[in-house]
Formats: C-alpha cells, sequence, structure tokens
C-alpha cells in the first residue's frame, strides 16, 4: 500500500499531512515575574522548550494575570505544535489586555492548526485605526486558501507584500495559491524568491522542501530539510517531514530516528503522533498504528490524513464498517482523493459489495493515468470478481505491464484470459507466476495450463476435472475443459464442455467465442454467424457480440457489414466509450476519415480528459491532413500527461511530417528525457542527426541502445545503416554481423549482403545470401532481394527462377508476377502477357504494372489497348520519366506524331534524367 502521502501537488500536501506543524515564535517584555519569565526566554534561545514552559508555568503560578508569561507561553505552545494549549493561553493575553495586533497573529497559527479556518476569517482581523499587519494578512490568505477560496487568499498575500516587501510568509502564499491553480512554475518563482530575499528563514526553506517534495523530488527535498535542521537542529516540521519522506521510500529506520529526535522536544505534538502511525502502518504493525491515530483524532477529531490513515488501518485489521466509516468521511471532504477511492474499492471488495466498488472506480478510470498500477490491479480485480471477463483482462494487462514481477498480477492476467479462452496468452502469464511465486495461488488452474502448455492432454484433462468437481457451476473450469479437449483434437467433447459454460452463463462470451472458433475452423462461417446473433438474441445490446459479429464480417473481407455491426454496437451504447472508439479505429483502418474525425470529435467533448480519446482524435486529424490540429491535440494530450514519453514521440512525428526537424528534435530529446531507454524515440532521433549529418551523435545513440539492450539487433543494426551512410562498408560489415550473431533474419541478411558487396567482398556475400536461401527456402522478402539483384546484372534466367520459385509460394506477390512478365518479354518468351495481365488485374492502378503491360501491348502491336494503359500510368505517376517517355513511344507507334512531339517536349523541359535521355532526345529531332 503506498505512502498515505500522496505525491500530488494540492493544497492539502501543504496543509493536510503538516497540519499541527509551524507556529511563528515570537519575544515579549516581561511585566511581572521577570526573574522567570527571563530564564524562560533564555531556555527558549538554547532550544529548550520544555524548560521553558516550566519557567512560564512558575510565573504564572506567581502571578496568573501575568500577561506576558500567557502570551509567550502561547508562541511556544505553537512552536512544539500543541495547537489547543496555544489558543486558550492566547486567548488568555486577549483577556489580560494585550494588543490585538501582537496576539492575532499567533492566534491565527493555533486556529490553522487545527483546522479552524472559518473562525480566524471571523475573529482574526485588521485593527480599526491601525496600520495594517502583513502579518493578519497572511493569517487570513491562508483561512482562504484552505476553504478554497483562491482570489480572496491571493489578494490577503498581495496585500501584506504592500505592506511589508519580500514578505516571505506572503511569499509562501503566493506560492501555495499557485499550486491551488495547478501553476507549478510560478509556486517554483515565488518560493525561490523567498529563498533569496531569506536565506536563514527556517519557514521558507521548510516551505521550499514541501513544494520539492509534493513534485516527487524527493533527494531534492530531504536536502532542503536538512539545510533548515543545520540552521535549527531541533526544527521538529525539518525532523518530521523528513521521515515523512523516508517512509515512503521504505527507510524505516532512519524515519524512527527523525520521529525520535522530534519528540524529544515535543512528546505530545499531535503530528509526531500522526508520524509515528504511519510509520507503525507501514511496518504491519496495525494494532500500535490503530492506538496513535485514536490519540490523534481524540484531540483533533477532523484531521482528515487521520481519519484516512484510521481507514487504512481498520481495512488492513479486517474491521470493513469501521474502514468504510473512516474512509467514507474522508471522501465527503475531499472526493477527488484517488487513494481514498481506491481504500473504499478494496472495502467493498472484501464486503462482496462488487457493483458497489465498481461505481465507485468507473469515474476515476476514464481519467486514470496511465502508469497506476493499483488502480488498474483493482479494476481487474472488479470485473473479475462481476465475471467480466474481458474488462478484467484488460486491466490485469495494464497492471502486469507496469509490474512485470508481480506473480500475483500475472496469476491474475492469466485467470481472466482464460476465462476469454485466449489459452496461449494464458499458459505464458500462468507460468511466468509460477516461476516468480511457487505458492502462486488458483494452482489448480496453473496445473491444467502448465499441462496444456506441455502438450500433456490428459493430465491436463484430468486435473480440468478435479477443478471441475471444486466448482462445478464455474465456467472456467468448463472452458479448461474444452481448451483439454481441444489439444486431444477432440471437437465434440470441447463443444460440449463449451456448451456447458453457456448452459451456466448463457452469455458466457469466452464459451461463445470458443464455440465460435470452431466453427471457423470447420469452415462454417454462417453457423458461427447464427450462434453469435443467437447470444444477441438474448442481450440485444452486448456490445462484446456485435465486436464479434464486426470481426466476423471483416475475416469473410465483408467491410461493409463489419461496419454496420460496430455502427450498431455504438448506437445501442451510447454511454460506452469502448464501442466508439473501437468504431472509430475502425473507420481509420477501412479509409473512412472523415467519419473517424467526426466520431473522434464527440468523443472528445463528453471525455475530454481521456488520453485514448484525445489521441484516436490526433490520429484522425492527422489522417484527414489537418496537421495543425493534430499537434494541438497531442500537445493538450502531453499537458494532461507531462511525464508521458510516447505523448512527447507523437508530436515529433506530427513535426517531422511537417519538416519540422528542430521540433521534432526537440519532443524527441524531451520524450527522452522523460524515459532514456524509449526504444522508438532513440531511432527517431538518430534518424534526425543523421540526416542533419550529424553521424556522431547518431552513433553515440545507436552504442547507447546496444549498451542497454546487449541481447537486442537494433543498436547494431542503427550503427550499421549509419556506417553505410557514411560509405564505410568495412565499418558497417561489422555492426550487421554483430546484429545478424544476435538475431539471425533475412532483412539482417540482407545489409549485410549490401555491405560485403560494396566492402569488394561480392564472392562471400553472395554465397552467404544463397547458402541463407538454401536454409530458408520461404524467405519469400530476401529471394525477391536475391531476384532484383540478378535482374539488376541482367542475369535473367537466374532471376526468372528466382520469381518462379516465389511464385510457387504466393502466387499472388504482384511485384514477382510484374517483373516476371517483363523479364519474359526481354526472352521473348510468350508466357509474358499472361503475368502482366496477372499482376494488372491484382493491382490495376499500380503504375509500374500499367506500363509494363501497356508497353507490353504497344510492342505487340495493340495500341488500341496498350496506349490507354500507358496514358494512365503516366498520369498516376507524373514523376517517373521512364514511365512517361514509354507513353511518348506509344503515341509515336499509333501515328500521333503531334502529340508524341508534345509529350516528348514536355519531358525533357524537366530535366531529369532516365537510362532512355539520349534516345528521346534524338526521337524529338525527328518528330
Amino acid at each position: 500500500m503506498p505512502n498515505i502521502n500522496r505525491k500530488k501537488i494540492t493544497v492539502i500536501i501543504i496543509f493536510g499531512t503538516i497540519l499541527f506543524i509551524g507556529g511563528v515564535t515570537a519575544c515579549g517584555k516581561t511585566q511581572t515575574s521577570e526573574t522567570l519569565v527571563t530564564e524562560a526566554k533564555q531556555y527558549q534561545q538554547k532550544g529548550d522548550n520544555k524548560a521553558a514552559i516550566i519557567q512560564l508555568k512558575n510565573a504564572l503560578q506567581k502571578n496568573p494575570d501575568d500577561v506576558e508569561a500567557r502570551y509567550l507561553l502561547g508562541t511556544i505552545y505553537n512552536k512544539t505544535g500543541d495547537s489547543q494549549s496555544a489558543e486558550k493561553e492566547l486567548r488568555k493575553a486577549l483577556s489580560l489586555g494585550m494588543s490585538p495586533a501582537k496576539v492575532f497573529p499567533d492566534l491565527s497559527s493555533a486556529l490553522l492548526m487545527q483546522g479552524k479556518f472559518q473562525i480566524v476569517l471571523d475573529e482574526i482581523k485588521q485593527i480599526p485605526g491601525e496600520k495594517e499587519s502583513a502579518e493578519i494578512s497572511i493569517s487570513r490568505g491562508n483561512a482562504y486558501l484552505a476553504l478554497g477560496k483562491g482570489q480572496e487568499a491571493k489578494e490577503s498575500f498581495e496585500q501584506a507584500l504592500k505592506d511589508k516587501p519580500d514578505f516571505p510568509d506572503a511569499l509562501i502564499g503566493l506560492a501555495r495559491h499557485s499550486i491551488m491553480e495547478k501553476n507549478i512554475d510560478a509556486a517554483t518563482r515565488f518560493s525561490e524568491q523567498a529563498v533569496i530575499k531569506n536565506p536563514q528563514n527556517t519557514d521558507v526553506l521548510l516551505f521550499k522542501g514541501d513544494l520539492l517534495r509534493a513534485q516527487g523530488k524527493i533527494e531534492l527535498a530531504l536536502a532542503a530539510y536538512d539545510q533548515v535542521l543545520k540552521l535549527q537542529p531541533d526544527n521538529n516540521s525539518a525532523h518530521i517531514n523528513k521521515a515523512f519522506l523516508e517512509i515512503g521510500t521504505g527507510k524505516f529506520d532512519v524515519a524512527k530516528a527523525d520521529i525520535d529526535a522530534a519528540r524529544k522536544t515535543s512528546p505530545n505534538n499531535l503530528t509526531i503522533i500522526y508520524a509515528q502511525a504511519l510509520l507503525d502502518f507501514r511496518q504491519g504493525k496495525h494494532a500500535a498504528a490503530l492506538e496513535s491515530l485514536q490519540k490523534v483524532l481524540s484531540a483533533a477529531p477532523e484531521h482528515m490524513p487521520s481519519i484516512l490513515l484510521a481507514g487504512a488501518v481498520q481495512l488492513a485489521l479486517g474491521s470493513l464498517p469501521q474502514a468504510e466509516q473512516h474512509i467514507k468521511k474522508y471522501l465527503e471532504k475531499d472526493p477527488s482523493n484517488l487513494y481514498a477511492r481506491k481504500l473504499m474499492v478494496s472495502t467493498l471488495l472484501k464486503s462482496r459489495r462488487t457493483k458497489d466498488a465498481i461505481d465507485m472506480l468507473s469515474p476515476v478510470l476514464k481519467v486514470a493515468q496511465q502508469d497506476d498500477l493499483q488502480l488498474f490491479a483493482l479494476a481487474g480485480e472488479s470485473y473479475m470478481q462481476a465475471g467480466d471477463y474481458t474488462k478484467a483482462t484488460e486491466y490485469f494487462a495494464k497492471a502486469s505491464a507496469l509490474a512485470p514481477k508481480a506473480a500475483e498480477l500475472h496469476t491474475a492476467l492469466g485467470l481472466s484470459k482464460l476465462a476469454l479462452g485466449e489459452n496461449d496468452r494464458a499458459v505464458a502469464e500462468m507460468e511466468t507466476a509460477a516461476a516468480l511465486d511457487t505458492k502462486s495461488p488458483k494452482a489448480g488452474v496453473l496445473l491444467v495450463m502448465t499441462h496444456l502448455r506441455l502438450k500433456e492432454y490428459d493430465k491436463a484433462l484430468a486435473t480440468a476435472k478435479a477443478f471441475e468437481k471444486e466448482q462445478p457451476d464455474n465456467p472456467l473450469a468448463h472452458n479448461l475443459k474444452g481448451a483439454a479437449y481441444l489439444g486431444k483434437k477432440d471437437s465434440a467433447a470441447a463443444r460440449a464442455s463449451f456448451d456447458k459454460a453457456l448452459s451456466i452463463q448463457p452469455t458466457n462470451f469466452p464459451a461463445v467465442i470458443s464455440l465460435t472458433q470452431l466453427d471457423l475452423q470447420d469452415k462454417k462461417p454462417e453457423v458461427a454467424k447464427k450462434r453469435l446473433e443467437a447470444i444477441l438474441d438474448k442481450d440485444k445490446k452486448n456490445s462484446q457480440i456485435m465486436t464479434a459479429l464486426a470481426g466476423l464480417a471483416t475475416s469473410q473481407g465483408q467491410i461493409k457489414e463489419a461496419t454496420t455491426w460496430l455502427e450498431t454496437a455504438s448506437k445501442e451504447n451510447p454511454d460506452a466509450l469502448q464501442p466508439a472508439m473501437l468504431l472509430a479505429a475502425h473507420y481509420l483502418r477501412i479509409g473512412d476519415k472523415q467519419k473517424a474525425l467526426t466520431l473522434a470529435q464527440k468523443l472528445q467533448g463528453s471525455n475530454s480528459s481521456n488520453p485514448d480519446v484525445l489521441n484516436t482524435l490526433g490520429q484522425a486529424q492527422f489522417a484527414n491532413g489537418d496537421k495543425p490540429a493534430a499537434l494541438a491535440t497531442y500537445n493538450r494530450l502531453a499537458a494532461m500527461k507531462p511525464d508521458s514519453a510516447p505523448a512527447q514521440f507523437l508530436i515529433a512525428a506530427v513535426y517531422m511530417s511537417m519538416q519540422n526537424q528542430p521540433a521534432a528534435s526537440d519532443a524527441l530529446k524531451k520524450a527522452l528525457s522523460l524515459q532514456p531507454d524509449y526504444l522508438e524515440a532513440q531511432l527517431a532521433l538518430a534518424s534526425l542527426e543523421a540526416d542533419k549529418g550529424n553521424y556522431e551523435q547518431a552513433l553515440t545513440i545507436a552504442r547507447q541502445i546496444q549498451k542497454k539492450n546487449g541481447k537486442s539487433p537494433v543498436g547494431y543494426e542503427l550503427e550499421g545503416n549509419l556506417l553505410m551512410a557514411q560509405k564505410k562498408p568495412d565499418l558497417a560489415v561489422k555492426a550487421y554481423e554483430q546484429a545478424f550473431t544476435i538475431s539471425k533474419n533475412g532483412a539482417l541478411m540482407v545489409k549485410l549482403h549490401a555491405s560485403l558487396g560494396q566492402a569488394g567482398k561480392g564472392k562471400v556475400a553472395d554465397t552467404r545470401l544463397s547458402q541463407w536461401l538454401k536454409e530458408h527456402p520461404t524467405d519469400e522478402s530476401t529471394r525477391m532481394y536475391q531476384a532484383g539483384i540478378y535482374l539488376a546484372d541482367k542475369q535473367n534466367k537466374a532471376a526468372i527462377e528466382q520469381y518462379q520459385f516465389v511464385l510457387q509460394q504466393n502466387s499472388k506477390n504482384i511485384p514477382a508476377l510484374n517483373n516476371l512478365a517483363w523479364l519474359y518479354q526481354q526472352e521473348k518468351d510468350p508466357r509474358a502477357l499472361e503475368y502482366a495481365e496477372k499482376a494488372n488485374q491484382l493491382a490495376p492502378d499500380n503504375p509500374a504494372i500499367l506500363d509494363t503491360l501497356g508497353w507490353m501491348l504497344v510492342e505487340q502491336g495493340n495500341t488500341t489497348r496498350g496506349l490507354p494503359l500507358l496514358q494512365k500510368a503516366a498520369s498516376v505517376a507524373p514523376e517517373a520519366a521512364s514511365i512517361r517517355y514509354h507513353f511518348v513511344l506509344g503515341l509515336v507507334k499509333s501515328g500521333d506524331k503531334a502529340k508524341a512531339r508534345k509529350e516528348l517536349e514536355q519531358l525533357l523541359a524537366t530535366g531529369k534524367t532516365f537510362p532512355q535521355i539520349e534516345e528521346a532526345r534524338a526521337l524529338l529531332k525527328q518528330l
């Protein structure tokens, strides 16, 4: 469970966990019992507040109406955190006639520490007829701030600065106001200004530490608190705030030392007691923590941090009603507190109040940070308990990605995937869990999946049946049996198991999908469709089933039907975000860009703070060519998620498409400052540096990748690419060899071959390429590369052999068909036209294929059909000079020399070179 002091910058951080800390010391002149009061002051100056309090009490025994003793005692109580006693003594000083101008600042400190903010505003006011008091303005500003009245607070702090320029409390107040306004830059400026103007002021340094702590800058915050202690070794606030940080980072012994140091001077300080409770809680000493919290709450029943911690302690002790009572009280005051909400969800889940738990989670899941492990785990557990395995899987997967070594998360994810019928993924998760924790729960399920993984289907079936005996009404048990039967290739028994799961839960999505897959396996898509529609008849708004129907339609090439299903899913579930998001992604996938944009804009209107929605909107804007809008959207996403490297990468991608390389580079560097090992950003930045000719910087990035990912070929491959760009093939060979050693694949073989060839080792290169293809005959892309080499070298027969081999593996490889047609034409092989026609049927708008077929027909004298194809090719690819020249020749052969001359003049005027340029110039003279 995380530290109760969250790293969230709010006024609560400043006024909550340090609610009892603070106080302004002041000294006054004694009026009676002079010796005792003087001694008390001397003790106070030495830091011995205990002795000072004793002497002041002695003075008051002699003279109960000693106003100076009362006042001084009140200020010392303030300093030691005994705010109730401080209020009592300071009010007595007022009643004895001490000037309100002197007492009010200290009295307001005592009231603020007790959370009596409205009383401060009602009672602590400027004194009529006297000069404006900066201290009183500060007190009122702090009260306004605590009550959420930002504008009034700001005016009060600004008034204090007018009365007392560079007043540290006023600068700190304005910094706190900036925090309320979520302007951290302004808060930091005010804090630094306060430090520069008041470098020896411990209150200023304390605030600096608090601000750094709230920003999660732990080491810097600790350094600020240490600076306070260097100036004032007995400063309780510094000790306690250090302790809070140390508790949060698990340094319990150091935290205890700081708490003990603070306790020596202020044994009854409620903040110290609260800190001890927090330390005990984090160490699992729940009973001791509860005892301390009861002391705090008996004296300050509205101390919200203690109320929240009491809820966590009671939950840990299993006292669910008491836990719920405390957490509910806290949420009434601070409904946006995410940690409190998580505690309430945990309490409700333990009470088996699943729906209430999901209702409590739903609002925060819509705006959740993508790195909130605990929230995602709770969401997974909630939906698992509710039987919604799809959503459970989604959230467990997110949690598991954030904590890859948490066995319980892998187990939970495996179970949810298993319930969905995703057996392979479930096996992997279960094996991971087993490796991380041999005592992992759900051992029966884990054992079944392990047997399935090992293809020990009989053992898997036996274990599944044992699990079924324990939980006969759990559809998961029957899905397990079904998986085992599938492994045994007993489709009939598998069907029976999945049917049993459906009989227990008629709308069980995993069982339906498993049966649908069996139908498709049997080549019965219509049966699969009817099965899904039958479930939809029982649950007419089930978006999962509609999505499955869309997927089925897509697999059958029925894009229009798939679109209809997704549109229906979204229409029938207007308040559900997921169906609409799937529809928007589908629109983008099929090229319906405007519909994708319209839907994304609508979603953004109702889900303005959802990062996924913003991401989809940015994609839609980019797809529609509105790059400035996409950039603005991604900037909003980055502002919403300031610690997100992917958000910065998206910004960089848009800048790159806009040819704004400096801005793209800045965004990539920011992404890498947030996540130094972000591979995509590293590769993109290396590419940008290389484009600018900064090869050394690019190579540095490549070597950083190698150092961080020594078992990945990526860094070495990048180094090879950069060296090839610098025309250093000898060095590139070494880099590619290293990459190939790590990961032997066709793409790297191609690069290795090219580098060896350019390094003058052509025979070695060809031998290795041929050997690779001998060992990997189905590597289509590498074989196409070899065929291309033969084609370029005019080794037509060897090229033909390779292209024929490719087409035996894949008869619809368009480049292979086109190139083979061209080669057959060169070899006067009558099959040339046949292959050109096949390529054209598959890609009727491809300019290279149109050119091949059109030119072939023209050469055969069929200008009637060939010339329009060449004209179309030239119009589709106006920059391709060779294609345009073929069109000119076609016009000549058709007898249209005037048009041919005009086209040729336009072509040569472009200044572009092409292999037949001299021939073209000669032709122009003849026309």
